[in-house]
């Protein structure tokens, strides 16, 4: 909406029309104690032409992703969205289309979801998956009260690697059911400290591939640890471009899998909104929150979706319902199944190649400049490296040189000590001209 600020006469009349003498009147109700003397400490009003300078001058003191050489990647990845996915998800049957609380007469919005959830189910290795949910860290917690349901148990192990935003996430959602969990301290890879965390109290495991430190690990052997104990594996996935390349989760022996789907379609955006995935074996289907959508025929043959899973509050039973989780990221979902179509799996294979590619480069770059070592020990498109200094400092300090080089791990987990530590992605946007200014001013910083 344009900016369409009230004049003197507007508010007279609105007044008027309302019987009230001022617009003091209508706050007769509230105590003197409890109103403020004079006006609020804020800009007073200005015209629209104005108001446009002023956010514009604003707007202009950022450092867009796409202007200076770009390597922030945990768990939000800058890649290359082909135009006709804007295209595509503008058309207005698209953009205002909402849930299909009449889902037979939504046969567009559910072919959508149904072809959405196939392309998760394959990318996956899992059996099913549902209609999106809001993100990756709501889908992480909604996946471990998922798992205490089916095992019965009260105990979900957090692995070491697992992004911190993720962890308050679930830790949140379960402390509010009365689930415990049990965090391991964050480690750049420590596959034997998780195996050692199961017992025969535990509901699941939850890990991520590739962590947060860019790890990736197979998580088979934990899977069979899990699964001996009786308990679930749950793994997560903030970077899914890395399952167009490394081996999936259904095939290490996932029993849930919840992840970050913006990769695939879905800009920065400012941090959201973004698009959860969840996928699971199907003998656990009936305990997935969210909805599901499937395919029929209808009375003459033809094909036809429908609504076949729907296990929220607002259409069943609260004492029935596996969760409340109100939205399903329609158009968030719809931008990752038109990406996806277009890359197709030798597209999005490829697209994988050039990101580990880059990340290769990136990785003996940095490992060169003194001051710097590598932590991480395999890894899709993203590094956990060492700096000789505070990893926030030279982060600013490259923003000087016009370089956004990475996310200080100290600001996802200020506790955890590991201020020196930097993370640092490069996918297929990423250059080889921007990994050699990166690590020329990385050099002159830590030589400094």
């Amino acid at each position: 909406m344009r900016y369409l600020p009230l004049t003197q006469d507007d508010r007279q009349s609105m007044l008027r029309a309302i019987g009230a003498g001022s617009i003091d009147d209508l706050f007769v109700d509230v105590p003197a104690s409890a109103r403020r003397e004079g006006t609020v400490d804020l800009p007073k009003f200005m015209g629209e032409l104005e108001v446009e300078r002023e956010l514009a001058a604003l707007a202009a003191r950022n450092k867009p992703a796409g202007s200076v050489p770009f390597f922030c990647g945990a768990g939000a990845y800058r890649h290359h969205v082909p135009a006709t996915v804007d295209h595509v998800i503008q058309r207005s049957e698209f953009l205002t289309s909402y849930t299909p609380y009449q889902p037979e007469i939504a046969q567009g919005t559910l072919q959508v979801l149904f072809e959405f959830q196939t392309q998760v189910a394959r990318l996956t290795g899992m059996d099913v998956a549902n209609a999106s949910m809001y993100d990756g860290s709501t889908a992480t917690a909604e996946a471990v009260l998922m798992a205490t349901r089916v095992t019965r148990r009260n105990r979900a192990v957090l692995s070491p690697g697992l992004h911190p935003h993720y962890v308050h996430s679930a830790e949140t959602l379960a402390h509010a059911t009365g689930i415990k969990t049990e965090r391991l301290a964050p480690a750049v890879d420590a596959e034997a400290d998780v195996i050692a965390a199961i017992d025969s109290d535990t509901a699941c495991v939850v890990v991520q591939t590739p962590n947060v430190f860019g790890t990736a690990t197979d998580v088979t052997k934990i899977a069979e640890a899990a699964h001996a104990a009786g308990a679930l594996l749950i793994v997560v996935t903030t970077e899914v471009m890395s399952l167009g390349l490394l081996k999936s989760p259904g095939e290490m022996g996932a029993d849930i899998v919840a992840a970050e789907g913006q990769s695939i379609g879905n800009a920065l955006n400012f941090g959201g909104p973004y698009v959860g995935l969840f996928a699971a074996r199907e003998k656990l289907t009936r305990q997935m929150p969210g909805r599901l959508c499937g395919e029929t025929v209808d009375a003459e043959g033809r094909r036809g979706f429908v609504l076949t899973l729907s296990t929220r509050e607002q259409h069943i039973r609260r004492d029935k319902a596996t969760s409340n989780i109100c939205t399903n990221s329609g158009l968030c979902a719809l931008a990752f199944t038109i990406h996806a179509t277009l890359l197709g799996e030798k597209g999005l294979r490829r697209v994988a190649a050039i990101n580990h590619a880059q990340a290769r480069k990136t990785r003996d770059a940095l490992a060169a400049v003194d001051g710097v070592e590598v932590l991480t020990p395999r890894f899709f498109n993203e590094i956990a490296v060492k700096l000789s200094q505070p990893a926030e400092r030279v982060v600013q300090l490259l923003a000087d040189y016009n370089i956004i080089a990475g996310v200080p791990f100290s600001r996802l987990d200020p506790e955890a000590g590991m201020d020196d530590v930097l993370l640092v992605a490069a996918t297929e946007i990423v250059t080889d001209n921007d990994i050699k200014i990166l690590a020329g001013a990385l050099q002159k910083v830590l030589s400094a």
